[in-house]
């Protein structure tokens, strides 16, 4: 398969739709050697992971769940969702917990930092995708919350990029769409 056609067959599978199947370690040393290939601005290789395996992965998903019940606030809070959190890894292989770690060269903007820490997950994703692994990159609540990159030991300035669930999948994989095509986002000049 070309690059092109394996960048239009990344798709983002359900954690849910996981099989359990264990992915040997290897083939996410590999995702994590394609990651450190990524661009990077003055070489600051601002991407950080830490890496949970299929035993350690339910501690990562009971942390992760207490963290939102605790700063959830009462009248918001929901148990279906808690549940959610909690058990969301239970058919993964691998759980990655992915930083950009701020760095002292601050002539280098915060945007470039966070654009190659994207581009080092978007390196993983692809490997991933070539080897028929399933991805979910999550965002936003709890990763967002200083308490959860205090936990793995990152420093205020640091910013969590995301959570990648990872796992062997059976379903055929989803076919992809666009709204529009490049031509309708690209000005020539």
């Amino acid at each position: 398969m070309n690059i092109l056609e394996l960048i239009k067959s990344r798709r983002t599978i359900d954690p849910d739709l996981f099989t359990g199947e264990t992915i040997p370690n290897e083939l996410i040393e590999e995702m994590l050697e394609a990651a450190n290939w990524a661009p990077t601005h003055g070489f600051t290789e601002p991407w950080r992971f830490v890496v949970y395996n299929r035993d350690t992965a339910p501690i990562f998903g009971e942390f992760h769940a207490e963290l939102f019940k605790s700063l959830t606030p009462t009248e918001q809070f929901l148990e279906k969702k808690y549940e959610k959190i909690k058990y969301r890894s239970k058919n993964c292989s691998h759980v990655i917990i992915c930083v950009n770690k701020r760095g002292d060269k601050s002539n280098i903007p915060e945007t470039e930092e966070l654009a190659a820490t994207s581009a080092a997950i978007q390196n993983m994703l692809l490997v991933a995708t070539e080897h028929q692994i399933g991805t979910f990159w999550s965002t936003g609540g709890m990763c967002y919350h200083d308490a959860f990159k205090k936990y793995f030991g990152f420093a205020e300035a640091d910013k969590v990029v995301g959570i990648l669930y990872i796992g062997k999948y059976s379903i055929e994989n989803p076919s992809g769409k666009r709204n529009s095509g490049w031509k309708e986002k690209t000005i020539w000049k």
